[in-house]
Order: C-alpha cells, then structure tokens, then sequence
C-alpha cells in the first residue's frame, strides 16, 4: 500500500510540475504576443525547441487569437497550388492592416504553424498539394478587426496559396500591423563561480591599467543554430534494373535503415507515382515499376545531411548492382554513411 501511495504521489508532482511549466510557457508566449511578435514566429521557436507540441500551439492560437483577441478564422481546402511559394511573403508583406496566422495541414510533416509574411516561415513547406487544408487567422494586435477586413485579407492569402496572385488588396496596405522580422535569441550568459571570481580579482585589479592602454578585441561571438524541421524537394531516383524487384526492395530497405541509423533525427519519405509509399514492398507488387520508371523520395528533419550519398546508394539500389547492399547478417546495419 505504501509503494502505492508512493506512486501516486510521485505522479501528482509530475503532472503538477509539467501543469506549472506550460502555464509558464504559455504566459511567456502571451506576453510576447502582447508586444506585437507574430504568434506564428514564437509558436515555432517553441516547438523548434520542443517546450511545445504542434497540437498544444493549435489550442493556444485558438484561445489567445480567437477567443481574446477576436480574430476571423476561414479555412479551405486548396483547389490548386502554386509552385511559386516565395509570392506568398512578396505579397502578404505589404499588407500592413492585418496580422496573419495560417496554418497547413502537410501530408508528410504534419501541421506547419506559418506567419505568411516572413519568407522563412514559408520557407518550411517544401511544396503545396492539392485538396490540403489551409486555415487563416486574421487581426490586428490593437483593436477588433472589422469583418470585411479580414475576410477580404483571408480570401487574398488563399487566393496567394492556390495561384501565386492576390486578387484584390485594396483596403490592407495600410495599418499598424507592419511585418517584424523575429528577434535573434539570445544567447545565455555565462555562470560565473563566485568563489574562483573572488580569488581572480586582485590580479584583475592589477591587470587593469595595463589593459586600458590597448584597445580591447571584441569577444568571439557564437552564432546559434536555429533548429528548423523542413522538408527537402522531391529527389527522382530511375529504375535502371530491368524490374524494381525483391532484391531492389531489400537493398532500399537496408539502405534506408543505414541513413536512419546514423542520422535517427531524420526520415526518409518515398513517393511513386505521386502518391506515399508507407510499405516498401508494395513497389514489388503485380511488378508495377519497372524499367524507365522514376521513385522519389525526400528527407525531412531539422539537420538534414548527406543526401547526396543517399541519392547515389538508392540509384544503385535501384540498377542490376542492388546486390551489394544485401550481403552480411540478415540482422545488420549497413554501414554506409
């Protein structure tokens, strides 16, 4: 009974504590909020971070933009794309009278949270498709947005989505909701030992009119890496072998698992004739892809490397030399990368 209770306890402080860290979370990303930073630039520094889920920041759009700051929300499922994603930012930039929140629903990455006036945000979607959802959130950081306002401001941004082209601007160049470029994170400082400061400060103290003769050298600054989960484009792979058969099956399956293996942050997504392959075996089946045929495939992660090996190991993968990829253990990890 008392290990029970023990249990309990330890699972209450656990569900409290990771209560108390998001209301933290989500009072900091308010406050933010509240000077004016798109929601979308803090949501994904955030899950970049991974202090949030995407679902989680979904709840925190709807709560802090519609619910208290009554934005108009519109979504639609997108009849055509446009293959030209930098127009969306080149467009949606000089709309100063709105503040923008759009969501896409990606069929491999999931739910992208994109401010559609910063070229980085949109820079996450590596392509649209066809019948995917886009939802808007449309205000302003001042006063209630009027509704003709954000409708016409919603129906632009779709209207950029699905050809590139805004079909009527008129009535959002101007306003006090003009694009900010997300602020640089700073870096942390230092902890300084109070003990080891203490014993260095007298020789400081004597150092420091010598020092104050030279001109002091700027000190190295270390540039962050911002993490960026992304999607890299459509990479096409030719079946060179007579027949993408068994053997050209196994050899991408041991391939891919030696890419994951030594890049496990990483996923590799395979695409034939437009549609996801989830099962490498159904490649095989009825003999489909033959000869000729084009399989494509993309990476997507935050640190996306060696690409290039891979592409190379999968073309060969996919020729008569796909043997080389099944010999050892049945067991074992290639080690290729």
């Amino acid at each position: 009974m008392n290990a029970v209770r023990i249990h309990e306890a330890l699972i209450q402080k656990t569900s409290f504590n990771a209560a108390v860290k998001h209301i933290t979370t989500v009072t900091a990303i308010v406050e933010r909020f509240e000077k004016q930073e798109n929601l979308a630039d803090i949501l994904k520094e955030y899950i970049d971070e991974k202090l949030l889920t995407p679902d989680a920041a979904l709840s925190i759009i709807n709560l802090l933009l519609v619910n208290k700051y009554k934005y108009i929300c519109g979504a639609k499922n997108l009849s055509t794309v446009t293959d030209s994603l930098s127009k969306i930012a080149a467009s949606a930039i000089k709309w100063n009278a709105v503040d923008l929140v759009a969501v896409y629903h990606h069929p491999d990455l999931g739910i992208v949270i994109i401010n559609p006036k910063n070229p980085e945000s949109i820079a996450q979607i590596d392509r649209l498709n066809r019948f995917e959802m886009v939802t808007v959130y449309a205000g302003t950081f001042t006063k209630v947005i009027s509704e003709e306002t954000a409708q016409k401001a919603i129906k632009a941004l779709v209207s950029l989505f699905e050809t590139g082209q805004a079909k009527n601007e008129s009535g959002l160049l101007t306003g006090s909701c003009k694009y900010q470029p997300p602020k640089p994170k700073a870096a942390a400082k230092p902890k300084v030992d109070k003990k080891t400061s203490n014993q260095k400060a007298k020789p400081a103290a004597a150092a420091k009119k010598s020092s104050q003769s030279k001109a002091a050298a700027p000190a190295p600054v270390k540039e962050t890496v911002s993490k960026n989960r992304r999607m890299t484009p459509m990479y096409a792979v030719p079946v060179t072998n007579e027949l993408f058969h068994n053997g050209n099956v196994e050899a991408w399956k041991r391939i891919i698992e030696s890419y994951k293996a030594s890049h496990p942050d990483l996923d590799v997504l395979v695409y034939y004739d437009g549609e996801r392959i989830a099962n490498l075996n159904s490649l095989f089946k009825w003999g489909k892809v033959k000869h000729g045929s084009v399989i494509q495939f993309a990476v997507s992660g935050e640190n996306i490397r060696d690409v290039a090996k891979l592409q190379r190991y999968l073309a060969q993968g996919a020729s008569p030399g796909f043997e080389a990829f099944l010999k050892g253990s049945v067991n074992s990890v290639l080690n290729l990368f």
